[in-house]
């Protein structure tokens, strides 16, 4: 019998994780099988371009898996049983179960709404794309003078207001920041990000917690109203609940505790890339949610699953960041270069040069995932005779 590995969610850590083990395991020995909800792959990096009427192409994933002998189901994952080594799902074919030998557990993430009241029923946000769609409708509605806060001062929160403000100068955009904006980069890329700020006219409200969301308004912490036609959220993701309810060990992030090698801790079948794996990263903080982070985790998690499959080393792929790419709208980016501890260097590159090495970015991610056995090893590894289930250390 085959050995069955079934990957979970194709975003930019499953897409990849699955053509990865594709290429490099012989298809005598395994099948592999990637679920996911909807038909295409969607580039997170991209959707506040979609949400502001820009056009963006979508890939089908049954091209993106066209010829790697990987199977696609088209289904939402509704729930986990790692003791029976299944999975639930819900389709177009009604409820079903999967059966596994190995899981990479790959959902991503969503927008948090942090318990603040009126988010969930007023704002909007760009974290899937169903979401940014609805947010490109609504904004296609707004004439000359309306309103849009962007509340979130992270990378998604400055590249929303940004870009919403270059597409649509007739409009009034402003973002809300808990701290300072820019605080973690360096000085000079700070004084770089202010002026784009300004070229653009966005307006900043500095140390401003949204307390509430109204349909018109946001609400500050010290009762100060902020009007918005549009409250667009960017205040940091949220993993779904199926993995704690499904009894993996989880932190209180809700993401999925794993050891060095993506492998779940409570659970020796269960891998997990992404935004959902509770990983430490090289400097001996948790790994953020990022896209970033899904590149690291992802090839991680298939080098040891190939590993550990054919009885060979584990190889160890690096968790550390080097720098951080932020885009100011079509023609105008910041690329800050950061230590070990993920603290900004003296050295950025900004402007037209940084734009361009962002587009760069995005272009070679999206052409990873469209064909995500390329470059990679054409000889396909045999399975050993017993897989290890127990558990095999880095390097051992």
């Amino acid at each position: 019998m085959k050995h069955h590995i079934v990957v979970l969610g194709a975003g930019y850590a499953g897409a990849f994780a699955a053509g990865n083990l594709a290429r490099r395991l012989s298809p005598a020995d395994t099948e592999i099988t990637v679920v996911n909800a909807a038909p295409d792959f969607v580039e997170r990096m991209r959707l506040h371009q979609l949400a502001i009427g820009q056009d963006v192409a979508f890939r089908k994933l049954t091209d993106v898996f066209a010829g790697t002998g990987v199977r696609l189901r088209l289904a939402r994952v509704t729930g986990v049983d790692p003791e029976r080594r299944t999975v639930a799902v819900t389709g177009e074919d009604g409820d079903g179960e999967l059966a596994y030998d190995t899981l990479l557990y790959a959902l991503g993430s969503s927008v948090a709404h942090h318990d603040v009241p009126g988010v969930a029923e007023y704002a909007f946000d760009v974290t899937g794309r169903s979401s940014a769609l609805r947010l490109r409708e609504r904004l296609a509605g707004l004439g000359e003078g309306g309103t849009v806060l962007v509340v979130g001062e992270g990378l998604t929160g400055i590249e929303t207001a940004t870009e919403f403000a270059e597409s649509r100068p007739d409009l009034s955009v402003a973002l809300a920041a808990r701290g300072e904006l820019g605080a973690w980069l360096s000085p000079k890329a700070r004084r770089h990000l202010r002026q784009a700020f300004d070229r653009l006219g966005v307006t900043v409200h500095e140390h401003t917690g949204i307390e509430a969301v109204e349909p018109t308004r946001a609400i500050a912490a010290e009762g100060t109203s902020i009007p918005a036609d549009v409250t667009v959220w960017a205040a940091g993701f949220a993993v779904h609940p199926i993995a704690a309810a499904s009894g993996l060990e989880v932190a209180e992030t809700g993401q999925i505790v794993v050891d060095r090698t993506m492998r779940s801790v409570s659970h020796p079948d269960v891998y997990a890339a992404g935004d959902c794996a509770y990983a430490i990263g090289d400097n001996g903080l948790p790994l953020p949610m990022s896209c970033a982070s899904a590149g690291f985790t992802n090839m991680q998690a298939t080098a040891a699953i190939i590993a550990r499959l054919t009885d060979s080393k584990i190889p160890t792929v690096g968790l550390k960041y080097f720098g951080n790419h932020i885009s100011l709208g079509r023609r105008d980016a910041i690329f800050q270069m950061v230590d070990g501890d993920v603290r900004s260097k003296s050295w950025y590159l900004g402007g037209k040069a940084a734009a361009r090495l962002k587009a760069g970015v995005l272009k070679g991610s999206g052409f990873s995932i469209a064909h995500p056995t390329f470059g990679m090893p054409k000889r396909k590894h045999r399975l050993a005779a017993a897989p290890d289930r127990a558990g095999v250390r880095v390097g051992a």
